[in-house]
C-alpha cells in the first residue's frame, strides 16, 4: 500500500527525534493528521521554542536575557550546581530541595568522542567564581561524568574554591537485592547517621 508523501515526510521527521522508532514515528503521526486541532497546538509550542536560547550566564534555556533562575533574586548566589545538561538541571529543580544557582557544561569529558575541556561550558564557569563559597558537582555517575567532575574538583581546588560531589546511593523503592555492586559499595560508603 503506498501512503501520502506528506504522511512519510511527517513520519520520517518524527523518527529523526531522541528516543522516537519508526513504529511510534508513525503512531504519533498518524495522530496530528486524525487531529487537527493538536497539531496546531505541537506546532505553535515548537515556534515558540524557537525564541529559547541558552541563559549567557550558566547556559540554562532562556527566553528573556537571563534564564528565570539565573533572574531570580531570591536563588543562593554563594553556590553553583555544575550539571552536564539542561535536562540534568531540570531533574534537580523537580526535587525542590536545592535553591542556589546552576552551571550547564554542555557535556562531559569523553576523549574518544573528542570533548575535551575546550568543548565544554568551562571558562564561563571559572568567570563567575568571585564570592561562590560551594560548587555541586553533579555530573552523571558515568566513567565521563566521574572524569569531568575528577578534572573540576583537581581545578577548583587549584583556585581555591570548595567542591562537593552528590552522593551516591540507593534509589527509594528499590531492594538491595537487584542493585549492582558499584551501587551498593557506593551507598555503603556515603552512609550517614539516622535520626
Amino acid at each position: 500500500m503506498r501512503y501520502p508523501e506528506r504522511l512519510l515526510k511527517l513520519v520520517r521527521a518524527l523518527a529523526e527525534l531522541p528516543g522516537i522508532g519508526p513504529k511510534s514515528a508513525q503512531k504519533i503521526g498518524l495522530f496530528l493528521v486524525q487531529n487537527p486541532h493538536s497539531a496546531a497546538e505541537l506546532l505553535s509550542s515548537l515556534q515558540a521554542a524557537q525564541a529559547l536560547h541558552p541563559c549567557p550566564e550558566c547556559g540554562n534555556l532562556a527566553e528573556a536575557e537571563l534564564c528565570p533562575i539565573c533572574a531570580d533574586p531570591e536563588r543562593e548566589r554563594s553556590l553553583i550546581c555544575v550539571v552536564e545538561t539542561v535536562s540534568d538541571l531540570m531533574a534537580i529543580e523537580r526535587s525542590g530541595e536545592y535553591g542556589g544557582l546552576y552551571h550547564v557544561l554542555g557535556g562531559a569529558l569523553n576523549p574518544l568522542e573528542g570533548i575535551g575541556p575546550e568543548q565544554l561550558n568551562l571558562e564561563k564557569l571559572f568567570a563567575r567564581l568571585q564570592g561562590i563559597s560551594e560548587v555541586i558537582l553533579a555530573t552523571g555517575m558515568t566513567v565521563e561524568g566521574e572524569a569531568t567532575a575528577g578534572f573540576l574538583a583537581e581545578r577548583l581546588s587549584q583556585l581555591g574554591v570548595r567542591s562537593t560531589r552528590l552522593a551516591y546511593g540507593l534509589p527509594v523503592g528499590g531492594s538491595l537485592e537487584y542493585a549492582d555492586e558499584v551501587t551498593l559499595a557506593r551507598a555503603l560508603e556515603n552512609r550517614r547517621g539516622y535520626p
